[in-house]
């Protein structure tokens, strides 16, 4: 709906989807930070499938009526651990499911292959390693910063955050 050029911004599951909305006309470019940028027929299952050794478990917990939820015990440590604990446990309660479905679901026409992008890896991320995110983003061509930070990089680090959307938006089309 916006009148003009549009960057999209996706935060982990959100980059699969800004990977395909990206498509639409008006946006100029794409911003992943910490997020799955999938490939054309990819799924974030299919991306996540082979993890490395000494990749960290997300502690995902059984799927209840088809949604997902973070073990709300090890939220802190795993999504949050650069927060103070009484904001990772407000987000830990906060937290919207995740549909099981969401995981098979696959990219039809993958926008960072036409449109440019850029990528925050998350140096302390204990739910998408930081060597998957520098895979994926070097694999979508992306402009790259790392940034010492959890997965909440939006909370703990607002400014470099800001920075880099604004980056996109002075040099996209």
């Amino acid at each position: 709906m916006q009148d003009g050029p549009t960057i999209l911004v996706g935060h982990s599951y959100g980059g699969a989807v800004i990977s395909e909305a990206g498509n639409h006309p008006k946006v100029a470019g794409l911003v992943y930070l910490c997020a799955f940028a999938l490939d054309d027929g990819e799924s974030v299952e299919a991306l996540i499938k082979d993890p490395p050794p000494d990749a960290p478990v997300p502690p995902i917990l059984p799927p209840v009526d088809g949604f997902l939820f973070l073990d709300r015990a090890k939220f802190h440590a795993s999504f949050a651990g650069d927060l103070g604990a009484e904001r990772a446990a407000f987000l830990a309660d906060a937290q919207v499911p995740w549909a099981v479905a969401a995981l098979t679901g696959t990219v039809g026409h993958t926008a960072w292959k036409s449109k440019p992008s850029w990528y925050m890896v998350t140096t302390a991320d204990e739910m998408i390693p930081p060597a998957a995110q520098r895979f994926i983003a070097t694999r979508a061509g992306a402009t790259t910063i790392e940034v010492d930070g959890s997965h909440a990089i939006y909370e703990s680090r607002p400014a470099e955050v800001t920075a880099l959307i604004e980056q996109a938006s002075r040099a996209a089309p």
